[in-house]
């Protein structure tokens, strides 16, 4: 990727190649040193158990500019320790959180030209990873593993940027299963999402937000994110249930709303009925930060949300100017949830 032909602010959200990665392996019980490596092309076994049962688990994180040209990170022990999570749900060798920032810093620093400059709404998207290895066949944790983090220049995630988008609610497909594997950043729970996210497209829809796997009337989360929902009160709740992902994001914006803003803030079960109650929504995870929904669709009916679904509202928007404030260093960071690659 020649970074003469980069334009910072036409970025979207696509893989580009840059220079370096890190590979570290699981083998006898133990991890090695892990490396950087060029090669962006994995040779594995034909029996390897990410093919065929779905060891496979992942991270979304990234790195920002800020405007007196550090690289910072975003509450980045967080990340590792919900790795460690997803892992030990699908029964694989745990990464230790000193090896998963090594490879985070270490992959940052050989491609720190590639960070995005300050300004520009762009980011070093770092996409930690962690596979199922070794010759296999039956049903059984697998023999080796394999720790790989690249990155990636990006820009927003939904490609309308800081505008809302619309969420078709989703009242027959599931996510995932009820006690599954809903909480691990799994693969399993991307590709369950796709045919659903296909067919809402085909329907003028930017994504779906899904209903709780048993009695379809509680909300969960989108494909691709957490949600939010603003009431006429200003009330802001989050849903709460066992098989949605536990996102850092979320967390943060939780904490940010009352306490810098003092929003009341509710975790709880949110019914699809209470869309009437509805003034705001939002989606909220690491590639989008925040995007607020302007439109829920749901049994045929499109329920607009602030000044018809055409702008954020207020809520949704200092949230995400805030948050995204804090990302890049603009606002004082009293709660150490920023870590500076040097």
């Amino acid at each position: 990727m020649d970074l003469k032909n980069i334009e910072w602010d036409k970025l979207d959200f696509s893989y580009r190649y840059v220079p370096y990665r890190f590979h570290a392996h699981w083998k006898d019980g133990s991890w090695d040193e892990g490396k950087l490596v060029t090669e962006n092309k994995i040779a594995i076994d034909e029996g390897a158990t990410t093919l065929h049962y779905g060891q496979q688990i992942f991270e979304g994180m990234k790195a920002q500019m800020s405007k007196d040209g550090r690289i910072l990170l975003f509450k980045p022990h967080e990340n590792a320790r919900r790795f460690q999570k997803s892992a030990q749900r699908l029964l694989m060798a745990e990464v230790p959180e000193e090896l998963f920032m090594k490879g985070i810093t270490e992959t940052i620093k050989a491609n720190k030209e590639y960070v995005p400059p300050y300004g520009y709404g762009a980011s070093l998207y770092i996409r930690p990873f962690l596979i199922g290895m070794g010759e296999n066949l039956g049903v059984r944790p697998a023999p080796e593993y394999l720790f790989c983090v690249f990155v990636s220049p990006v820009g927003p995630y939904f490609k309308e940027g800081f505008k809302p988008i619309s969420l078709k609610v989703e009242t027959f497909f599931d996510r995932c299963a009820a006690h599954g594997i809903g909480a691990a950043k799994a693969g399993g729970n991307y590709s369950a999402s796709l045919l659903p996210l296909k067919y809402a497209r085909e329907e003028g829809f930017n994504d779906v937000v899904y209903l709780d796997p048993i009695e379809h009337k509680y909300f969960e989360e989108s494909g691709v994110a957490n949600v939010f929902f603003v009431f006429k009160d200003s009330t802001l709740a989050t849903p709460k249930s066992v098989s949605i992902l536990d996102s850092i994001i979320r967390r943060s914006l939780v904490q940010v709303a009352q306490e810098d803003f003092d929003l009341t803030v509710e975790e709880r079960r949110i019914h699809v009925d209470e869309i009437s109650e509805m003034a705001e929504a939002g989606a909220c995870g690491t590639a989008a930060v925040i995007t607020p929904v302007g439109s829920l669709g749901y049994n045929g009916k499109i329920y607009r949300f602030y000044a018809d679904g055409k702008e954020a509202g207020p809520i949704t928007n200092k949230l995400y100017k805030h948050l995204s404030a804090l990302h890049v260093g603009d606002i004082e960071d009293t709660r150490g949830w920023l870590e500076e690659v040097k």
